[in-house]
């Protein structure tokens, strides 16, 4: 067994960097929009009319279902929340 450390799970799990920079954005867009319908206490329903997208939608977002999510698509959810996105570009290490 590997000792080998990584700084993300998704650079343990992913094939390739860029799957796993991939898989790190979406997450992190995920979780903002899981907190933030649990922070403003909207439903589902309310939710998917928000971010114009279907209930069954929202219910796979508040799931996890990480794989039917694209970045285009979450960042669109998350602007439609009223949600402001910045990103920073480092090198790598």
């Amino acid at each position: 067994m590997s000792n080998q450390r990584f700084t993300s799970v998704w650079d343990a799990i992913e094939d390739t960097p860029e799957e796993a920079e991939n898989m790190k954005l979406r997450s992190v867009l995920m979780t903002a929009l899981k907190n933030h319908i649990a922070y403003t206490e909207m439903s589902q329903a309310q939710a998917a009319k928000l971010f114009g997208v279907t209930q069954p939608r929202i219910s796979d977002l508040m799931r996890g279902k990480i794989n039917l999510f694209g970045l285009d698509a979450l960042v669109n959810m998350t602007t439609a929340a009223g949600l402001h996105i910045e990103m920073r570009v480092l090198e790598a290490v």
